[in-house]
């Protein structure tokens, strides 16, 4: 079973990675991932073997609340970005009194209200901070430590409290100036606080996705009961239920028509701005909107088996999953903070060991980068500890990849493309083949009537003959003469003494006169004359021939028209040197000619449904990275197969949930663009993942050789989170058009 569970509290990369092992730990349990950007938990575990109370227990036993939402909403983001700016603005105005304090003594060498008074006073204003806006930090580093899961905000407890009390320790201990550090404390919960502060911030916009496509579901219904309207929350909804719908108002879940007639807006479905016709019989998706009829329709899927719930679904496991570049951050996270603990203690212990070589190291350094001079002494070996505890920073580390990866799948979810997982995401960076199946991918899956040649009488004469004889069929050729007359709003004539031949053509009197419509072979069969022509052009469509007392009327070309963007999609993938496939079913000579086309000159031809992925697997035999495009049911294993599987959106259910991408507008222009999100997300979690580690290799030692001021540390730190997280935002611009 897969349960998805929201968690407030989690401040650090340290505490998702505590949350993370505390779940892996329970018996049951066969995969968890924790999301520190999205502040929720994914879980699937064993029913028999432990319940949803234990899992929750092993939450909050770490000191975390378990959120009765999974996914934050708009107005609670709003609410703890609230929260976090009045925590921020407090410690400020506590800071800024500490400043006006120390300033004077740092750079005058002057007082206020004199030395130890002014020092007392800082001190008294840090331990005020400490107890109101940042309290929770302690809180947080408190229980942390009583579950033996240190997190980031042990770090930050430790450096302020050592800082503040240095000034106590002022009065016992001689060449130690309490001046020197009873602000420190503020002024390092301040720039903490205001990194919360964006980072929440930025998070907030990281996550938007999941909430827009949340919003868009109704949140009521009008069932009809007993012949009655009667309006009641979303969740009440059943299967069978009948369900009004009116004029401006959502649909509010699958269902089919049993009455009425409606335009609607499906566009979150197919990215289509113009409305669709819907009448009785057809479906209608819940979140679409109704323009302007009045329509009753029976519910057909309700709760997480809708639509607009599997689309939330896949993007949701999508943000959550884990890539395999992730895998060192995780483990550099999971012993991040007991090991900057214990290299601030040898830290400490250096400078009071080795004083000379610390300070001599610090000087060369200060040398080439003018940051603090170090200081000498106790004092020195107090401020390098606390710069060191305050410095580290596995947040970055962290939020690298989550954060990038919430930006990319939220991006491709507003765009139509829909990821199932993050492996997914950055394996089709890799990909140098795609594979395109004929039918429904490179086609719109439907034949069409492309031309009609006649020898004897009119186009439309020999349209409406042909239209009458195929009045009863529901062949899909038929059906494309079918709807070209009905197009033309030509009237179906009468016929009798009809008959058939199965495959091969029909027969039937009009106004008197038998004709003829099949194959070419049938025709000579019957010993129709005439000579049979062939358009070059038109050389792979399929060919209906009409014929009256043995003589050819009229000849149809039908078949399945490629879509427009098809030719543009190749190319772009040509352009990126990923070299394009077509599989067919058709001929050589017919899959060519379609091919071609499309700019493609790679052709699989006669391949039969069960035989998709056997050619899926002789282009990996040669080394390839292959991605293949379908949308039928007999596309599945073939999907399956391939290292990415890119089912279109209009296709069927079996082949999207065979699927890793799922093209959800079913416009092919789509997939060179999940290509680019795939590189360009990728790019993000290189880039984030670069300066995370580069910060820590080098903020550690500057820290650690008293070259780094406490309050300057607690600066980078800050920004550092902030700076990732901004850092994978800035993806959308490369795909705000």
């Amino acid at each position: 079973m897969q349960l998805q569970i929201g968690i407030d509290g989690m401040h650090c990369a340290s505490c998702s990675a505590n949350v993370e092992k505390s779940l892996k730990a329970l018996s049951g349990i066969s995969t968890a991932h924790v999301n520190l950007a999205l502040e929720e938990a994914m879980v699937e575990f064993d029913e028999r073997k432990v319940d949803k109370t234990a899992i929750f227990k092993s939450i909050t036993d770490l000191g975390f609340k378990v959120r009765d939402s999974v996914h934050l909403g708009e107005d609670e983001q709003i609410r703890k970005m609230h929260i976090a700016r009045r925590r921020m603005t407090i410690s400020w105005i506590i800071t800024a009194i500490v400043v006006v304090l120390m300033v004077p003594h740092m750079f005058f060498k002057g007082m206020i209200f004199g030395h130890k008074i002014d020092a007392w006073l800082m001190f008294g204003l840090s331990l005020g901070a400490m107890l109101f806006p940042a309290r929770h930090v302690y809180v947080s580093a408190f229980k942390s430590l009583v579950n033996r899961a240190a997190n980031m905000d042990v770090l930050i407890a430790l450096g302020t409290i050592s800082s503040l009390l240095v000034t106590p320790l002022s009065l016992v201990i001689k060449n130690v100036s309490a001046h020197d550090f009873a602000g420190i404390a503020a002024m390092i919960l301040s720039f903490h606080l205001t990194g919360r502060y964006l980072e929440s911030s930025a998070r907030g916009k990281a996550s938007e996705a999941i909430r827009k496509l949340i919003s868009l579901g109704a949140k009521t219904a009008i069932l009809l009961v007993d012949g009655n309207e009667q309006e009641v929350p979303i969740h009440r909804i059943k299967t069978g239920d009948i369900y009004v719908v009116k004029p401006g108002g959502k649909v509010p879940t699958d269902g089919v028509i049993t009455s009425g007639t409606s335009s609607l807006d499906e566009s979150i479905a197919t990215g289509e701005s113009m409305p669709v016709t819907r009448s009785v019989g057809e479906n209608v998706l819940g979140a679409t909107i109704n323009l302007d009829g009045y329509f009753q329709a029976k519910a057909t899927k309700v709760g997480s088996e809708t639509f607009l719930a599997q689309v939330i679904k896949m993007v949701s496991d999508a943000q959550h999953s884990k890539v395999p570049i992730q895998l060192l951050a995780d483990k550099i996270t999971a012993i991040f903070v007991p090991v900057i603990m214990v290299l601030a203690l040898a830290v400490f212990g250096a400078w009071m060991l080795f004083p000379s070589f610390m300070n001599m190291v610090g000087t060369a350094i200060h040398s080439v980068l003018p940051l603090t001079l170090p200081s000498t002494g106790l004092a020195a070996a107090l401020m390098a500890t606390i710069a060191t505890l305050v410095i580290a920073c596995p947040c970055a580390l962290g939020l690298a990849t989550p954060t990038a990866l919430m930006v990319g799948s939220g991006i491709g979810a507003n765009k139509g493309i829909l990821i199932r997982s993050g492996e997914a995401l950055q394996r089709m960076k890799d990909v140098d083949t795609i594979l395109l199946d004929k039918t429904g991918t490179l086609t719109h899956g439907k034949p069409e009537l492309l031309k009609i040649e006649s020898y004897s009488g009119t186009e439309e004469e020999n349209l409406a003959l042909a239209y009458s004889l195929e009045s009863s069929s529901e062949h899909p050729l038929a059906m494309a003469i079918k709807n070209a007359a009905q197009a033309k709003s030509l009237q179906q004539l009468s016929i009798t003494n009809f008959s058939a031949s199965p495959g091969r053509g029909i027969s039937a009197e009009i106004s008197g006169k038998t004709y003829q419509l099949g194959s070419s072979g049938w025709m000579r069969e019957i010993g129709v004359n005439g000579e049979i022509k062939t358009d070059p052009e038109l050389a792979y469509a399929g060919k209906i021939y009409l014929a009256e007392s043995g003589n050819i009327l009229a000849q149809f070309y039908v078949a399945d028209t490629i879509r427009e963007e098809a030719l543009g999609m190749v190319q772009a993938f040509i352009k990126k040197g990923i070299r394009p496939y077509m599989m067919s079913g058709d001929n050589l000579d017919t899959a060519h000619a379609i091919a071609a086309k499309c700019g493609i000159s790679d052709v699989m031809a006669n391949v039969l449904p069960a035989d998709k992925a056997g050619k899926v697997k002789e282009l990996q035999a040669q080394g390839r990275v292959v991605a293949m495009v379908g949308d039928g049911i007999n596309d599945a294993p073939a999907l399956k197969q391939a290292d990415i599987g890119i089912a279109m959106g209009m296709g069927t259910d079996i082949a999207i949930e065979a699927a890793d991408i799922t093209i959800l507008r079913g416009d092919l222009n789509l997939i060179p663009l999940a290509q680019k999100l795939s590189v360009e997300t990728f790019a993000k979690i290189r880039q984030n993942l670069f300066w995370a580690f580069f910060y820590n290799l080098v903020a550690i030692p500057l820290a650690a050789f008293g070259v780094l001021h406490p309050v300057i540390a607690e600066i980078a730190m800050a920004l550092s989170s902030v700076t990732v997280v901004t850092n994978a935002n800035l993806l959308r611009r490369k795909f705000s058009s």
